[in-house]
């Protein structure tokens, strides 16, 4: 029995996905079972030379040890605004319209909490990245759920959400190229959701934490593209993808105004900012040569192709993505996601995350993240093979 009661929002939350995958593969690797973990995407690429160097020197200035401003050095902001005016040709105001991150999911996580009032609702895709619902339940809100499935190309139908709930909504969150399908998004359906928007008083809240890793050509559009995006809508980045920086913690938020500020006016009552010398090479990252992110977009476009091949070859069917690095596969006749995960971990040595842990419509889907090296994939598909699973 335990001494101190938690409370309730605690006891509302579902197991957190990979907490859970954890567990297990523990439990395996205890049998002294070689695990390939091909569950969370974590980049197993090295933050690139050029960014290290620059925290090595920034390390170095006093400057740098202070209380950070919370949100944001203005040479970061600046930089940021320089960055998207660059890659998408889209204008920010770096004092109004740019917010430093402690990584894009602390933003993402405290947003609700300036916006969402008990019983308010969000708009929350399904399957998805657990944070946007975690993160509504915390603010004491409900989530409505926006199915992503196959046959409408893993886009939310705008048109089925009912208008009471769309009248009653605060927030929609949105994710293309999107985690965990890897399914993409075009300007058309951008447009879309700023006019459902603009019509229901919803501020939009688009994770777009994948948009420079994309192959074949593909360059991911922003959400701010838009016109009137703006207007009613917010972009979270993050340089943990992009730049193999996820234990850094690095991201920033961008676009309205009064969403900046209401995200600003939680964080300055929560944290105390990212730490300078992260932002400084983080100025390295996004202003520096970009010729890294083009070798990364390389190795993982390798080792998708390398994968679907395989898992064709195992029998699965499955597309290549056109961006980020995660497969998206249905599982065969007779097994659940639960299952199916199951069993590769448990005969196979492979970690692998069942759809249905980010939502019950990713129910009969698994996915793979390409985080392993080609050697460690190739025994994978091996390993696959074995199971006579197609």
């Amino acid at each position: 029995m335990e001494r101190f009661e938690k409370a309730e929002r605690l006891k509302q939350l579902p197991p957190y996905l990979f907490k859970e995958i954890d567990r297990k593969k523990t439990e395996v690797k205890a049998r002294g079972v070689d695990i390939i973990d091909l569950g969370v995407g974590d980049p197993d690429l090295p933050t690139p030379e050029h960014i290290i160097l620059e925290m090595k020197r920034a390390l170095d200035d006093p400057a740098n040890h202070q209380y950070p401003s919370y949100s944001g050095m203005t040479d970061f902001k600046e930089a940021v605004a320089g960055w998207y005016g660059e890659r998408f040709g889209v204008a920010l105001d770096p004092g109004s319209e740019v917010v430093s991150l402690i990584g894009s999911k602390e933003g993402l996580a405290h947003l609700p909490l300036a916006f969402i009032n008990p019983g308010d609702v969000a708009l929350v895709p399904s399957p998805a990245y657990p944070v946007y619902h975690i993160a509504t339940l915390f603010a004491g809100g409900e989530s409505y759920f926006m199915p992503l499935l196959s046959e409408n190309d893993f886009l939310p139908d705008l048109n089925a959400i009912p208008g009471d709930v769309a009248d009653r909504a605060k927030l929609m969150f949105i994710n293309y190229p999107n985690n965990p399908t890897s399914a993409v998004a075009d300007l058309d359906f951008f447009r879309r959701v700023v006019s459902f928007a603009e019509k229901h008083g919803i501020l939009v809240c688009h994770d777009a934490a994948y948009t420079e890793m994309a192959f074949d050509g593909y360059e991911p559009p922003s959400f701010l593209e838009v016109d009137g995006a703006k207007e009613v809508g917010m972009e979270f980045h993050s340089l943990s993808k992009t730049y193999n920086m996820t234990g850094w913690r690095l991201g920033f938020a961008v676009g309205n105004s009064e969403g900046v500020a209401g995200l600003g006016a939680i964080k300055s009552n929560i944290d105390s900012g990212v730490f300078q010398a992260v932002q400084r090479a983080g100025i390295e990252a996004i202003s520096g040569d970009q010729a890294c992110v083009a070798e990364m977009n390389r190795i993982y476009s390798g080792r998708r192709d390398l994968m679907v091949r395989g898992l064709r070859e195992a029998g699965f069917e499955l597309d290549p993505p056109k961006a980020t690095f995660y497969l998206w596969i249905r599982v065969p006749e007779g097994y659940t996601s639960a299952t199916l995960a199951t069993r590769l971990l448990e005969e196979a040595g492979l970690v692998v995350t069942p759809g249905n842990g980010f939502g019950d419509p990713g129910e009969g889907y698994f996915r793979i993240a390409l985080t392993q090296n080609r050697k460690r994939l190739g025994e994978a598909i091996e390993r696959l093979k074995g199971l006579n699973l197609g």
